[in-house]
């Protein structure tokens, strides 16, 4: 497809330019780069005492709540994170769409590129904490779900950026949005607090095959990718490639207005 070719074609110019936009996030602090690790960090470790050692939930079964915690938190906070970033890079990055000849298919991928420094270092920080432990990681397991997360992340944004070029306003309805399937995944609850229909629907939703595919790593009862014959990664991937059809179609029917509206 012609956007795989165009991402092929200028990937090390979106690797360079996601360098430099991570870096000018905290241009203007003394900590610099730093701080892009920090919050997400004390974020992360905030919650595990919160619902650990003050509300304990307990949701975390015969596991330590930190191995079971944190790989769920860390791969939400990279989808999250990334999805909002490249839903509204083109915005970010007008001068480019409009004063020169740009492939602005790959603008969402320069602030992929960027979110995946905090992203990548939020899953080792998880792979860490479960490893001290005594939980070591299927490193197969963590390279596929990393992949997918990037597929998900990828084929959603496709759709977002544009929508969010020429509507501004969906970029806040999108930050809404995030923060229910937030709660709506199981990332501070288990998937065992429901039953029947709803938790088949709930295993469905492309975030909670992500957050507990990550967790399979660690946890070998969560078996979200292998359940009934790999139903559920049959469906992850077919919404996957469905979002990223419908979304690379209205993304290049969109592309043309992008210079006018910005």
């Amino acid at each position: 497809m012609e956007f795989f070719k165009t991402l092929w074609k200028n990937k090390k110019l979106a690797i360079e330019l996601g360098k430099n936009d991570f870096r000018n996030r905290f241009a203007n602090t003394s900590l610099g780069t730093i701080w892009g690790f920090a919050q997400p960090f004390v974020f992360m470790i905030t919650y595990v005492i919160v619902f650990q050692y003050i509300l304990k939930t307990g949701s975390s079964g015969e596991y330590p709540y930190v191995v079971w915690f944190l790989p769920g938190m860390a791969m939400w906070m990279f989808c999250n994170d990334a999805i909002l970033n490249a839903s509204n890079s083109i915005r970010c990055y007008s001068y480019l769409v409009k004063k020169v000849v740009f492939p602005v298919d790959i603008i969402p991928i320069i602030s992929l590129t960027s979110s995946s420094f905090i992203g990548l270092f939020l899953i080792l920080i998880a792979i860490l904490a479960a490893s001290i432990f005594g939980y070591f990681p299927n490193l197969l397991n963590v390279v596929y779900i990393i992949i997918c997360a990037y597929a998900f992340i990828i084929a959603f944004t496709r759709f977002t950026s544009a929508l969010t070029t020429l509507v501004p306003d969906f970029a806040q309805l999108l930050s809404i949005l995030m923060q229910l399937f937030m709660w709506f995944s199981p990332i501070v609850w288990n998937l065992s607090m429901i039953q029947g229909k709803l938790c088949i629907l709930f295993k469905a939703f492309p975030f909670t095959y992500l957050i507990e595919g990550f967790r399979q790593a660690f946890i070998p009862s969560s078996t979200i990718i292998t359940e009934h014959h790999g139903l559920y990664t049959i469906v992850f991937w077919f919404v996957t490639i469905f979002i990223f059809v419908w979304g690379n179609i209205i993304f290049k029917k969109s592309k043309k207005d992008f210079a006018d509206v910005l």
